[in-house]
């Protein structure tokens, strides 16, 4: 289902009511001209739009509005992704065929425009072990606060969890850093309350199947799909530690949400002078993470301060639950690693996982071991810069939120075909 909304230009005009907000040499609205010549059709394409790429953009608190040649809204949403306090993207989805040459116009509101809400972002926190969870958009974590040290969980679902119409996601802010996987029935967002009882307090209620869906990923003393460390030579250093130490190896640890829109949900992690156990060295790192829908999978960014230039960065896919080997192919200019096989919870379902990682920074991978703090996962290995962010996706298809997910071979091609779309150009032109 392609998602817009047809309104009235009288309608419009009525909502928007900017005229008078804006200066005299500041553009009202924008032509955006998107051009595509690929091969293959694009479905809910992800297009970002950096604000300095819009001449003399009005300032204030607006909201976009995005017309297709037929008067038809997109949905679409400014983000601040830097987290400064105003917004420096434009996000949209958009559908695109082979040789497509589209023109959208992009006008100010005042008032923004109701969509369906196909992605969001669920955090709670609780104060005290005598509070009840309250919702909130940023914390900071601090190495003593460990659950098996104060005695209580303080996070709704051990962190913060993330959806969209395919999959859900929740990491594990609790100093493991780690990432699990809700796994999805509906196309409808879970409810806000998973994770808390009736008396209003954290409780692991997500490992039992409801409507929605359920958690079905055994994560263990891996980093899940898609969290990450560092290999030094032999050495494997956990971001973070595991459930059963006293103690983080990240002084702190802060973690806000940067978007949660209709179509794109942002959020970042700081992790303050993180120094493994294994390694006499401190790090400074930032991880952003990404959704939209459409996807079975989630984008992160990571950068790292404090590169002595030894290190690799390394990327889980837990392989707890699976004796298969790690299967590998190119697509385009990513590598794509994934299992498939009976690995949820009690090996009751069929799940695919997979990362897809930039070509040009992947180094091969290798196989943690059966125990310690980094344990019972594949790792992509990557080249790492320091300061320099490196980008890749996980992904997580469940058979109960596709029944032909229990293929591999289906697993297979849309995994080509997801990188095929990630990996397309679409050429911008701005206009006014």
């Amino acid at each position: 289902m392609y998602y817009f909304r047809k309104i009235g230009m009288l309608t419009l005009l009525a909502i928007i009511g900017l005229a008078s907000c804006q200066k005299k040499d500041q553009a009202q609205y924008y032509d955006i001209q998107l051009g595509y010549s690929g091969s293959i059709e694009l479905y809910e394409k992800a297009v970002i739009i950096q604000r300095s790429d819009f001449p003399e953009i009005a300032d204030g608190n607006f909201y976009p509005i995005l017309l297709t040649e037929n008067n038809d809204t997109l949905p679409a949403q400014f983000d601040d992704s830097n987290g400064d306090g105003s917004w420096d993207e434009l996000f949209f989805l958009i559908n695109l065929k082979p040789g497509d040459e589209r023109n959208l116009k992009l006008m100010l509101s005042e008032n923004q425009l109701d969509f369906e809400k196909r992605v969001n972002i669920r955090f709670g926190v609780r104060a005290s072990e005598n509070d009840i969870v309250k919702p909130a958009t940023s914390h900071t974590f601090y190495p003593h606060q460990l659950p098996g040290v104060m005695g209580y969980q303080p996070y709704q679902t051990d962190g913060p969890s993330w959806e969209n119409d395919c999959v859900g996601f929740r990491h594990y802010l609790d100093g493991r850093n780690s990432k699990d996987v809700f796994g999805k029935k509906v196309k409808y967002m879970s409810p806000e309350d998973v994770g808390i009882n009736e008396e209003g307090v954290t409780e692991d209620d997500y490992h039992v199947m409801e409507d929605w869906g359920r958690d079905i990923l055994s994560v263990g003393n891996s980093v899940g799909i898609g969290g990450f460390g560092l290999k030094v030579g032999d050495l494997l250093a956990r971001l973070g530690v595991t459930e059963q130490d006293s103690l983080n190896n990240v002084s702190e640890t802060d973690y806000t949400v940067l978007s949660n829109g209709f179509i794109r949900g942002l959020m970042r992690f700081e992790y303050h002078d993180w120094k493994p156990e294994v390694l006499d060295r401190t790090y400074q790192v930032q991880e952003h993470t990404s959704i939209w829908p459409s996807m079975h999978g989630y984008k992160n960014e990571v950068r790292i301060s404090g590169i002595k230039g030894d290190e690799e960065l390394v990327i889980g896919l837990v392989n707890s639950r699976t004796d298969k080997p790690l299967s590998s192919f190119e697509v385009g200019d990513f590598q794509v690693l994934y299992t498939h096989d009976l690995q949820t919870y009690e090996k009751e379902w069929y799940l695919g996982l997979a990362l897809i990682v930039p070509k040009n920074k992947y180094l091969g991978y290798t196989e943690a071991p059966n125990e310690g703090s980094l344990s019972n996962t594949y790792l992509a290995r990557m080249k790492i810069e320091d300061g320099d962010p490196l980008s890749y996706y996980a992904v997580a298809a469940w058979e109960l939120a596709d029944e032909n997910f229990r293929e591999e071979s289906y697993f297979k091609n849309y995994l080509k075909t997801l990188a095929e779309g990630l990996g397309a150009e679409v050429k911008i032109t701005i206009l006014n």
